[in-house]
C-alpha cells in the first residue's frame, strides 16, 4: 500500500454485473476503456471503489463482491432498497437532474419527494465511504448521482481530499435556475477540493451557475486551472476531457476475426453503403430525429434507394421510467414507418437492433461502416464517436457528429459536425459523408485518430487526479494496457 493514501472511487455503480444461473451468483468486471483504466489505478494504490451492484441486497452477492476483492483492492458495495431505487435513481437522477443538464427542462419531474431520498442516499453512501477511507486517502466521486457527497462527508469532519468529475453536460443559468434546490448543489459542489468538467463550455456554464445563484463569488485563473472562492469554500474547477482506451481498440480491431466479420456484415448488405448509429436507447441521443434525416436523404435523394442502409444499435436503458418507453415506441414507429415507405425486395432501409451487442461485433461494426451518424441533442462527451476513429487504422469511414456532443470540441477537424434538429442540414451532411473521396476520408480520420491517441483515457486519469503520489500508478497503468 502507498504510504501516503490509497484511491477511493465512489459512483453510483460498482465496475461489475451480478449475474445470476443455476450456479448461483456470478459477478462479471464490467467492460470499457474507464473501467480498464482505473482498476490497475485502484490496484497500484491499495484503494477501494464503493458503488451500487446493481441488485438488491443478497447475503450471497455480498459475499461473491468479498471474494471478488482481494489483497490489491477492495470492492464495497452500497444497496438501495426499493423506494430509493424509485425516488433516488429513477426520480432524482432520471426525472430531474437527467433531462435538466441535458437542456431538456420540460421533461422534469421537480418531486420533493425525489430530492429528499438524493440527500438520504447520498448520505447513505457517505457512511459507505466513512466506513472505508482514511485519513490520507483520496476520494475521487464520479458523476451527477453524488454531487453531494462532499458536503455529507465535510459535516462529518471528514478532511481529506476529494474531487469530483462531471460525465455530462452543465446546463446554462437559465436552465440550471429551474432547479429548486439549485443553491444546494452549487454549495455541495464546492465541498469538493477539485472539479473536472468535460468541455470548456461545461466549466463555464458552472461559473456562470455560480455568479447567477450565490453572492460573493471569485475566480482566479492559475495556469490550466481556475481557483473558485465563494462563501469562505475554495475550489479548484478544471476541463479534462473524458477519452477511451485507444491502443486497445486500434489493436483489437485489426484481429483477423474482426476483418473478417467486418467483411462478411458488408457482403450481408450487398456492398451498399452502411450508416451506423450506436446509442442507448435515451431521449438525449436524437435517434428519432436522426431516423428523421435519414428518411429526409431518401426523400430528397431517390438515386440513393437501394444504395445505403442505416444499422441503427440501440442498447435498452431505464425501461421503467415513462419517458424512455416512449422514446422507445418512437424509435420503433419511425423505423416501421421508414421501412415501409422506401424498402423492397432485398433491401431495408433501417435495420434496427434492440440489444446490447458483444465487443467483438461492435468493432467489426466499425469497421464495416462508411459512415458513422453519431448526432445526440446533447451529450457529455460521447465515446461512440471516438471509438470509430480508433477502430479505423485503415483511415476509412466519415464521423457525422453532433455539435452539442462534447467530443465535438476535439473531433471538429475530421467530423462533420451537424444539427441534429436540422433535419435537412444532418441529410446533406450524410449525402456528402457518402460522396467524399477516399484520400479526404483519409485526411480526416488521421486528424481524428491522433486526438484520440493523444489524449486517451489514461492520460484523462492522470490529469484529472493530478497527484503526486499517484503518479508512478499511473505510468504503470499505462504501461500495462
Amino acid at each position: 500500500m502507498n504510504h501516503e493514501g490509497r484511491l477511493i472511487l465512489v459512483s453510483n455503480r460498482l465496475p461489475v454485473s451480478v449475474v445470476r444461473s443455476s450456479n448461483g451468483v456470478e459477478i462479471q468486471q464490467s467492460s470499457g476503456g474507464l473501467v480498464s483504466a482505473l482498476l490497475p489505478l485502484l490496484k497500484s494504490s491499495g484503494g477501494c471503489w464503493i458503488g451500487w451492484p446493481g441488485a438488491d441486497y443478497d447475503a450471497e452477492i455480498e459475499s461473491e463482491l468479498q471474494r471478488e476483492s482481494s489483497a490489491e483492492f477492495h470492492l464495497q458495495p452500497v444497496f438501495l432498497s426499493q423506494s430509493e431505487k424509485q425516488y433516488f435513481y429513477d426520480g432524482c437522477c432520471n426525472e430531474i437532474l437527467w433531462p435538466l443538464f441535458h437542456d431538456l427542462q420540460s421533461r422534469c419531474n421537480f418531486d420533493p419527494l425525489y430530492w429528499s431520498s438524493y440527500l438520504e442516499v447520498n448520505e447513505t453512501f457517505a457512511d459507505a465511504v466513512e466506513r472505508s477511507a482514511r485519513r490520507n486517502d483520496f476520494i475521487w466521486v464520479h458523476d451527477y448521482h453524488l454531487m453531494l457527497l462532499a458536503d455529507c462527508l465535510r459535516s462529518r469532519g471528514v478532511r481529506s481530499r476529494m474531487a469530483y468529475f462531471h460525465h455530462i453536460p452543465f446546463p446554462p443559468p437559465d436552465v440550471f435556475e429551474k432547479l429548486p434546490w439549485r443553491a444546494e448543489i452549487l454549495r455541495g459542489l464546492l465541498r469538493f477540493s477539485t472539479l473536472g468538467f468535460q468541455t470548456e463550455r461545461d466549466r463555464r456554464n458552472f461559473f456562470a451557475c455560480l455568479r447567477r445563484c450565490l453572492s460573493g463569488v471569485q475566480i482566479k485563473k492559475i495556469g490550466a486551472r481556475f481557483l473558485v472562492s465563494v462563501e469562505g469554500r475554495h475550489t479548484e474547477a478544471a476541463t479534462f476531457p473524458i477519452s477511451i482506451d485507444y491502443e486497445r481498440l486500434a489493436c483489437d480491431s485489426v484481429s483477423p476475426e474482426i476483418l473478417a466479420e467486418a467483411d462478411q456484415i458488408r457482403r450481408d448488405f450487398s456492398d451498399r453503403k452502411l450508416v451506423l448509429g450506436v446509442d442507448r436507447l435515451d431521449y438525449t441521443k436524437g435517434i428519432p430525429e436522426r431516423l428523421i434525416a435519414f428518411r429526409t436523404l431518401l426523400e430528397q435523394r431517390p438515386e440513393l434507394r437501394g444504395q445505403v442502409a442505416l444499422v441503427q444499435v440501440t442498447v435498452p436503458s431505464r425501461e421503467q421510467i415513462p419517458k424512455y418507453q416512449e422514446c422507445k415506441i418512437a424509435v420503433e414507429r419511425l423505423v416501421s414507418e421508414i421501412n415501409g415507405a422506401f424498402g423492397g425486395p432485398g433491401w431495408a432501409p433501417v435495420t434496427y437492433i434492440h440489444r446490447s451487442v458483444p465487443y467483438n461485433r461492435l468493432l467489426a461494426l466499425y469497421r464495416a461502416a462508411h459512415v458513422a451518424l453519431v448526432t445526440p441533442l446533447k451529450d457529455g462527451m460521447n465515446l461512440v464517436a471516438k471509438e470509430f476513429c480508433a477502430a479505423r487504422s485503415d483511415e476509412q469511414g466519415v464521423l457525422v457528429l453532433s455539435e452539442f456532443a462534447g467530443a465535438a470540441v476535439e473531433l471538429r477537424r475530421g467530423a462533420l459536425l451537424v444539427n441534429p434538429y436540422d433535419f435537412e442540414g444532418v441529410a446533406s451532411a450524410l449525402h456528402e459523408a457518402l460522396r467524399m473521396p477516399e484520400f479526404q476520408q483519409r485526411i480526416r480520420m488521421q486528424a481524428m485518430r491522433r486526438m484520440v491517441q493523444g489524449s486517451d483515457v489514461y492520460r484523462w486519469c492522470k490529469n484529472c487526479c493530478g497527484q503526486a503520489l499517484f503518479r508512478d500508478q499511473f505510468q504503470v497503468a499505462a504501461q500495462s494496457a
